[in-house]
């Protein structure tokens, strides 16, 4: 099993930006789809933003379209959501996951997941 590390969550204003960072352990990363979730409190964990193997395709949930950017740097084993223009509705607890078969907005996808990063927006 991969181990997945999340970091760069913190204390943010409305309209500011915040950059998450997932590490992950192991030699296979490059051929593993990864997605970004989020759980807010009382709230279902929901789909945030996923990325192909290569990084080449891209996916959102229309919450957070135009705002948030997915990439990943398979030289450092790492993924990455740069968050823009944040919204008090944003405050959540982060998820990273691998995802190994399936859509890339399903949860049922991911067979692999961090510890989550708190994320809070003040408005």
């Amino acid at each position: 099993q991969v181990q997945l590390v999340e970091s760069g969550g913190g204390l943010v204003q409305a309209g500011g930006s915040l950059r998450l960072s997932c590490a992950a352990s192991g030699r296979t990363f490059s051929s593993y789809g990864m997605g970004w979730f989020r759980q807010a409190p009382e709230k279902e964990r929901e789909f945030v933003a996923a990325i192909s193997g290569s990084g080449g395709i891209t996916y959102y949930a229309d919450s957070v379209k135009g705002r948030f950017t997915v990439s990943r740097d398979n030289a450092k084993n790492t993924l990455y959501l740069q968050m823009n223009s944040l919204q008090p509705e944003d405050t959540a607890v982060y998820y990273c996951a691998r995802r190994s078969w399936g859509g890339p907005s399903e949860q049922r996808a991911y067979d692999s997941w961090g510890q989550g990063t708190q994320v809070t927006v003040s408005s």
